[in-house]
This record gives C-alpha cells, sequence and structure tokens, in this order.
C-alpha cells in the first residue's frame, strides 16, 4: 500500500506537466487571443483603441511571443507558486481565486454530503424492497433526475420561488451582507440560501449513484454467500449491511475521483444562472475572453484535484474491499 501510494505521488510532477501542456494547447485553440477578444468588444460599443497601443499591449502581456514561449513563461512562474495576472481582471490569480475558493468548497462539500447520504440509503431501500412501492417510485425519480438537465432545475425552481413568493433565490447572500463581513448573521444567511443549490446540484448525482447502488446490490444479494449467512441464522438487516452493501459501494467510491474538482468549482452552468460568486462563472468569463493565464491555472488546478481524488478513491477501495490488492512490486 505505502508503496503504490508512493508511487503514485512520484508519478505527479510527470502527470501535472502532461495536463499543463494539454491545459495550455485547448486555451490556446481560438482563433486570436485576449486582445482580441477586448477589440471585439471595444467595436461593439462603438469605442476605438490606437492600434500601436493595442501593439504596446501585446508585448507587455507577451501576446507577440510563440505559444511555446508563452508556455514555458506560465509555467515558470507555476514553479514559484506564482498562477500570474489576470489580463482580463488586472488582478493577481491567486486574489481572484482566493476570494470565491472558500464559498467555492463549502458549496461543493454540501453537495457532496447531500448526494451520498441521500442515494446510499435510496439505493439500498430501492434494492432490498425491489418492485415495491418505494422501489418504483425512486426508480421514476432517478430518471427524472438523470434525465432533467441541472440547469433546467435551476431556472424552474427560481420561477416558481418568484412567482408564488415573490422572492428571489439567486446569490448566497441576502443584499444586506453580499459585501459585509464575516460574522454570525453572515453565517447564517449564508446556511438559509445554501439549500436550494445544493439540492439543484445534488440531484443528478443522488439520482445516478442511487441507480448503481441498487443495480450492484441487487447483483450481490443473489449470490450464494447471502444463502448461507441467512442459513446460519444472521439478521437479514445485519446481513445486508455487513456484507453485499460493503461491496456494492465499490463503484461509488471509484466516483470520489472526478468529484473533488466538482467542489472547487461546483456547476459553471448552474453558477451562473443563480448568480452563486463560486469559481465556476469565473472560468467561464476567462474563457470567453481568452484570458490564459487565469483559464489556465484554474483548469490545472481542477487535473491536480482529479488526480488527488482519484487517489484517494483507489485508497478507499482497498480498505473496503481485501480482494482488491495494489501491485506493489
Amino acid at each position: 500500500m505505502l508503496q503504490y501510494i508512493i508511487k503514485r505521488l512520484l508519478l505527479l510532477p510527470f502527470l501535472l506537466f502532461i495536463f499543463s501542456v494539454i491545459a495550455f494547447i485547448l486555451i490556446q485553440a481560438p482563433p486570436g487571443d485576449f486582445l482580441t477578444s477586448y477589440m471585439a468588444e471595444l467595436s461593439a460599443s462603438g469605442s476605438s483603441v490606437d492600434r500601436a497601443q493595442i501593439e504596446a499591449l501585446r508585448e507587455l502581456y507577451g501576446l507577440d511571443q510563440p505559444m511555446y514561449i508563452q508556455y514555458l513563461k506560465w509555467v515558470g512562474r507555476l514553479l514559484q507558486w506564482d498562477l500570474g495576472v489576470s489580463l482580463d481582471f488586472q488582478r493577481p490569480n491567486t486574489e481572484l481565486i482566493g476570494e470565491r475558493l472558500l464559498l467555492t468548497v463549502l458549496l461543493g462539500a454540501f453537495t457532496f454530503a447531500f448526494t451520498w447520504i441521500m442515494a446510499i440509503p435510496i439505493g439500498i431501500l430501492s434494492a432490498t424492497r425491489q418492485y415495491s412501492f418505494f422501489d418504483y417510485f425512486f426508480t421514476v425519480f432517478n430518471y427524472i433526475g438523470v434525465a432533467t438537465p441541472t440547469f433546467m432545475t435551476a431556472l424552474v425552481l427560481m420561477w416558481l420561488a418568484f412567482k408564488y413568493y415573490g422572492i428571489s433565490v439567486t446569490g448566497l447572500f441576502s443584499s444586506e451582507y453580499v459585501d459585509a463581513p464575516w460574522s454570525w448573521g453572515r453565517v447564517v444567511d449564508l446556511l438559509k440560501h445554501m439549500w436550494l443549490p445544493m439540492v439543484i446540484l445534488g440531484m443528478d448525482g443522488t439520482a445516478r449513484l442511487a441507480r448503481v447502488m441498487r443495480a450492484n446490490l441487487l447483483d450481490e444479494l443473489k449470490k450464494p454467500y447471502m444463502e448461507m449467512a441467512r442459513a446460519k441464522g444472521m439478521s437479514e438487516f445485519k446481513l445486508v449491511m455487513k456484507y453485499p452493501v460493503r461491496l456494492a459501494i465499490n463503484p461509488l467510491v471509484s466516483t470520489i475521483g472526478w468529484y473533488f474538482p466538482l467542489l472547487f468549482s461546483g456547476s459553471v452552468i448552474v453558477a451562473t444562472v443563480m448568480n452563486l460568486p463560486t469559481i465556476g462563472p469565473m472560468l467561464l468569463r476567462s474563457l470567453i475572453s481568452q484570458d490564459m493565464f487565469l483559464a489556465g491555472s484554474i483548469i490545472l488546478i481542477y487535473m491536480f484535484l482529479a488526480i488527488i481524488g482519484t487517489l484517494i478513491s483507489d485508497i478507499l477501495l482497498v480498505w473496503l474491499d481485501p480482494r482488491i490488492r495494489m501491485e506493489e512490486s
């Protein structure tokens, strides 16, 4: 186990290098650059900028240099723990990400907890009560949850809240707490606004994980060891929780790897629709404006979290299922 973890950690710098190249190429793939987008916005608003000034800015930002030179300078700053300066916001990327990091992680953690707390009991109940009313009810719920886009759910709930209750459910704070310093009142206000985006973001994951849990548990319940344990007089609840649930939960644990980036970003579209002050909308804006340093930093952080999440998933799988053995040679 320890040797496996060390091997994976030693691979981390190489993987980050590969991912940084891929991220930088993808960000540079669209035609033009940040100044091209900036000039297009000025033209649309009827303003104009001197050509010499644009060329001076291009030279200042290093956009006149070849792509590999821009990449090497970006990576050089990353090695010094410097995420660079946003071309769009004209502020250090570390500050921009840091301002939204706490709320993003809180929303992601609440959504993750909601998804697992709901999905596992639903999957167990559906499998152990197959073809019952509860099974049919949750099956319909799961299909609706998977089939309905999360941003559509957000729009419908926002419309219902405004139409019938006259309240706006956008954002994570009331207007008086948006720019207020942290206090107990601001924390309470955050919790009052947290539940709706948590439910919206968690519906899709809950439906998917519940379906996986039900299918795997049904498969385990039909295996011979279950009949043998029943013949020995073990109670049904203890039997189900001790053996088949522990095995059926393995595929769910393997999904933790792709949940880690969600903890950092949240749903980009839902966060934009609901005007949530998370990192997702900032990533979308940086991609639209081709702010390559900000977008590249956020995407690289996503990739790093995905690697760490996958490693944690592998370790948890070995702990949950002793049949899984990692190669340590």
